[in-house]
């Protein structure tokens, strides 16, 4: 491989993630475990494709038998990675969500979105959309929707739109299409929204942000290899709050509760949204939590550390709480 390479044109390099020849090589995210049953937490998940002509997949993850005494609260979430990187299958994703899933006691469904740059943007997001859809169509009973988990499991009056990075991006775009198109899906309502490390920029730095600005360039340059538009930075789909972007008044949700990380870059952008949110005409309620001296992801990165199980438990109770 490394002989072809060699001999092909680099037309673009994106560190960490991809060199894009006559094909797009990944450099990380690119590992995958099968859905299976979980011998430590008691988890059990599986694959499932919603639309055969695109291949657009979701894995559901339902925690143990004895925990379904009573309908659970369901996640739609939605991995990070840049929009460049990694999968419903990716072993990290599957070892977090292995954890969180019986933890918080709720219903998970993953979204296997596809991958920028071969699926250009909008394409992730309207990915996404059909996804909510598609689980949407379960809602009214035994006789609704193919998938069983989901008709016999769920308790949707409490739904939950969920992502970390570049997935929290697009969860804050869902649930923001749920609120500008009405009745898109009838009777399912979205109960809370978590943004985890949220994945938003800006043409200008903001806050310590001015401090690093090879960390700015770098980050800003896989927004404008995805999506080179004129609007670069500040175009809406990454700048919630550019000109254009919808109202954030327009959140159809009842809550969100947006996590950030100490020592993340990004955790101005985490900041900023909260601090609009409380502001804006938005009546639901706005929580934040941050996690000292911690970075980008820790808690996918290593599922097990303290900073992650505090986080874990702020986030089943943000699922849990009435």
């Amino acid at each position: 491989m490394e002989t072809i390479k060699s001999k092909l044109y680099l037309a673009e390099d994106v560190p960490p993630f991809v060199k894009v020849y006559g094909y797009v090589d990944r450099l990380q995210g690119t590992d995958t475990v099968p859905a299976a049953y979980d011998p430590e937490t008691g988890v059990t998940s599986k694959d499932v494709v919603i639309q055969p002509e695109t291949g657009l997949s979701v894995r559901i993850y339902r925690p143990t038998a004895a925990c379904h005494q009573k309908k659970l609260p369901l996640v739609i979430y939605f991995h990070g990675g840049a929009f460049l990187i990694n999968s419903t299958a990716e072993p990290t994703y599957q070892k977090m969500f292995n954890i969180q899933v019986q933890d918080a006691k709720v219903l998970l469904v993953s979204v296997d979105y596809r991958l920028a740059p071969e699926s250009p943007i909008p394409t992730l997001y309207n990915d996404s959309w059909a996804a909510i859809k598609w689980v949407a169509s379960h809602m009214s009973g035994e006789k609704n929707g193919p998938e069983i988990w989901l008709r016999e499991f769920v308790n949707f009056n409490k739904v939950f739109l969920a992502g970390d990075s570049a997935g929290a991006n697009i969860a804050h775009h869902m649930t923001i299409r749920a609120g500008l198109i009405n009745n898109s899906l009838g009777n399912f309502k979205i109960s809370g929204t978590l943004l985890v490390h949220p994945y938003f920029l800006g043409k200008y730095p903001i806050g310590s942000e001015a401090d690093d600005p090879a960390t700015k360039a770098m980050i800003d340059k896989w927004w404008l290899f995805i999506c080179p538009s004129d609007r670069g930075c500040d175009d809406p789909y990454i700048n919630p709050f550019a000109i254009g972007a919808p109202n954030i008044a327009r959140l159809a949700c009842d809550k969100v509760l947006v996590c950030i990380a100490g020592l993340d870059f990004l955790r101005e952008r985490g900041k900023l949204y909260y601090k609009n949110l409380g502001k804006s005409e938005w009546k639901g309620k706005a929580e934040f939590y941050e996690t000292q001296g911690e970075n980008h992801v820790f808690h996918i990165l290593d599922p097990t550390t303290e900073d992650a199980k505090k986080l874990f438990s702020r986030i089943a109770k943000f699922f849990n709480d009435e």
